[in-house]
């Protein structure tokens, strides 16, 4: 993170994009309000007068790391961000009528190339996230894998020295707090509302500290 850190205290403009699946796209299970790239966007361009930074976001629902890989140039390459948030996994453990869609291993390898080749990009710095939790009983076909593929993102983060933002962690800590899982925050068994995007907001800006209470 402290690349990140030195990043914001330059005056020099940054371009910072955000990369995975549905979670990450925001759309529909936000209701209209911002997800946690607007909120992100806000935060760094309007209240921090990073004005000439600008954010992209590339992500799209049914996403998986093979997808990622397949279109790298169209969806990341080609923007040149010095920063690259990556969400990603929910669908990659899903099991189908054919078995997992994209087994363990593969998940693992797929992440692995993933960082090389945003590194590849003038040194660009990739930043892995876990995802929030399930809803318990919600989601089967994923509920059984989830855990191990997001201790993936924690190892291959942790293995290639990379950044990692671990809201899972985040809400199960919040969940111990309030007593229970916080289930408003979420919109349906896997993806956040617009509350749960504002917990996604709040983590990045505590790791990249440019978090404030008001």
């Amino acid at each position: 993170m402290k690349r990140i850190h030195k990043l914001l205290r330059s005056s020099k403009p940054a371009k910072w994009l955000f990369y995975g699946d549905s979670i990450t796209h925001g759309a529909f299970h936000t209701m209209g309000w911002r997800d946690y790239t607007e909120l992100f966007s806000e935060r760094i361009r309007y209240e921090l007068r990073r004005l000439n930074d600008v954010v992209f976001k590339t992500a799209y629902d049914g996403n998986t790391t093979r997808h990622l890989l397949e279109s790298f140039h169209w969806r990341v390459e080609q923007f040149q961000p010095q920063v690259v948030f990556v969400m990603i996994g929910t669908n990659d453990c899903c099991i189908g009528p054919e078995g997992v869609r994209v087994p363990l291993d593969e998940f693992k390898s797929n992440l692995q190339k993933l960082i090389k080749q945003i590194q590849a990009m003038n040194g660009a710095l990739p930043v892995l996230q876990t995802t929030c939790p399930l809803w318990p009983g919600g989601a089967p076909e994923r509920e059984s894998n989830m855990e191990k593929y997001m201790a993936t993102v924690r190892s291959v983060a942790r293995d290639a020295q990379v950044p990692l933002i671990d809201h899972r962690a985040y809400w199960k800590q919040k969940a111990k707090v309030r007593g229970s899982m916080p289930y408003p925050w979420m919109s349906d068994a896997i993806h956040p509302n617009e509350m749960g995007h504002r917990v996604f907001a709040e983590l990045i800006f505590k790791k990249l500290k440019i978090h404030s209470p008001d």
